[in-house]
């Protein structure tokens, strides 16, 4: 497992929280937050990416 460098979890309404981290290699690792043992990874754009078009509402239809 690579060494990811968490940030403070991010909730929203309920229970639900989730950790993004970053590690030496400038991979970028979202998980929800108790099991980031079980994480996505992706590059740091990539990641910067789908934050930036779920903001956008691109993930609305999801809801």
């Amino acid at each position: 497992m690579p060494e990811i460098n968490w940030e403070e979890p991010y909730c929203g309404e309920g229970n639900n929280c989730f950790r993004v981290g970053t590690d030496a290699d400038g991979n970028a690792f979202i998980a929800v937050r108790g099991a980031e043992d079980h994480y996505l990874t992706d590059t740091r754009e990539a990641l910067r990416q789908m934050i930036l078009d779920i903001k956008a509402g691109k993930a609305d239809h999801l809801l």
